[in-house]
């Protein structure tokens, strides 16, 4: 009975939400070339990493991206100008970031059919911004949430956080059938974007962007259709790579180092984690990647032999909005289940992925379930 109760947890709701400014990848190479008029060589890398990182569009909550590069407050035109402490970054990131979360939040409520008085748990992801009372407090406030609701914040935690927080959605329902979760993912990763002074920089300021996702998990029922159960899962630390990914807090934003080994470590890795999660079930057919560059997309499809529509959910998520650090992996999950949707799709197997500093890998099993029956629950615990 237990087994059975457990592949019922599903994400019965999504929903998605971005700013209102859009950047072009074109735009945004401009606009880094312009601060690197002295330094010639760092801007001929600019344009080879801008054009081939796999982005054509991204959105931002700062307008100033968007208009002439000597306007630009985070990458100034000219050297003597100051750039924004990170006091203003995050009085920005507060002013930005709940309006966001509302968002996302409300669509994914009403994609589940769920009233805001009935989640008995919220699980707020977020990694760009901080302030207290925090995101958990001002969303139970502005979606009429019950204040007497568990709050599960994880702050901090980079672009896995997301698949994390999914993770720990499905254990609070498997300990308490009749709870439903809301989590909810907010990153503003532009109000972070600084001058650039050495190669590494350029990596992040050439794919990330701003957005915000939200899912409800709870106990699948009669009512649900096209819907997420949520298998076993797991999160690992990688060996000997915590030095390949950091995020720390400087003076003028958060100062992110991405090292270019990464695909490389998680091609090395990943086919041992993925036997350790299937656990002997053959390779199922949907891989919701997270997809935190190119090169990280191209190393899974390599070393797992996936085929080019496989991998096509992540890598336009990455075309079209870039990485959205915690937050796209739902997106992710909410564009393949619109293709299955429209396809008419009957049940599928697949496996969710996230990557974050650590260099940790969050790895979950799922299914695809087009509308709920007892016994599609039957059939599918075996898997899961």
């Amino acid at each position: 009975m237990n087994d059975m109760l457990n592949s019922r947890i599903s994400i019965i709701g999504l929903g998605t939400a971005l700013p209102t400014h859009a950047l072009s990848q074109t735009d945004a190479a401009k606009l880094m070339e312009s601060t690197l008029g002295e330094k010639p060589e760092l801007a001929r890398f600019a344009r080879r990493i801008f054009r081939s990182c796999g982005v054509e569009m991204r959105y931002t909550c700062e307008p100033s991206y968007t208009g002439n590069p000597e306007d630009c407050e985070y990458l100034p035109y000219t050297q003597d100008r100051e750039v924004p402490t990170t006091e203003e970054r995050m009085y920005t990131y507060k002013k930005e970031a709940v309006p966001l979360g509302i968002q996302a939040a409300e669509k994914a409520l009403k994609d589940s059919n769920t009233a805001p008085e009935a989640i008995t748990h919220l699980v707020t992801v977020s990694c760009t911004g901080q302030f207290l009372p925090g995101l958990d407090v001002l969303l139970i406030k502005h979606l009429g949430l019950s204040p007497r609701m568990t709050r599960i914040p994880l702050i901090f935690q980079g672009c896995a956080a997301g698949l994390r927080a999914i993770q720990a959605a499905r254990d609070v329902v498997q300990g308490d059938p009749s709870a439903k979760v809301l989590v909810v993912c907010v990153e503003l990763c532009t109000l972070h974007f600084q001058p650039v002074m050495e190669r590494e920089a350029l990596f992040a300021a050439s794919f990330f962007g701003d957005g915000a996702s939200s899912c409800v998990v709870s106990m699948a029922e009669d009512q649900h259709q096209h819907y997420y159960q949520l298998g076993k899962g797991y999160s690992v630390l990688l060996p000997d790579c915590a030095e390949d990914m950091t995020w720390d807090v400087g003076n003028t934003g958060f100062d992110l180092y991405l090292s270019p080994r990464i695909p490389k470590l998680l091609g090395t890795h990943l086919a041992e984690e993925m036997d350790y999660l299937l656990e002997g079930a053959p390779q199922p057919e949907l891989y919701a990647i997270h997809p935190g560059g190119r090169g990280i997309v191209d190393s899974v499809q390599e070393v797992l032999g996936l085929r080019d529509d496989q991998t096509k959910y992540s890598r336009d998520i990455l075309k079209n909005y870039g990485n959205l650090s915690s937050v796209t992996i739902m997106f992710v999950l909410d564009a393949m289940r619109s293709e299955l949707r429209s396809q008419r799709r009957e049940t599928a197997e697949g496996v969710a992925m996230a990557f974050g500093p650590g260099l940790t890998a969050e790895l979950m099993r799922f299914t695809y379930v087009p509308s709920y029956s007892s016994s599609s629950v039957e059939a599918d615990h075996v898997y899961l």
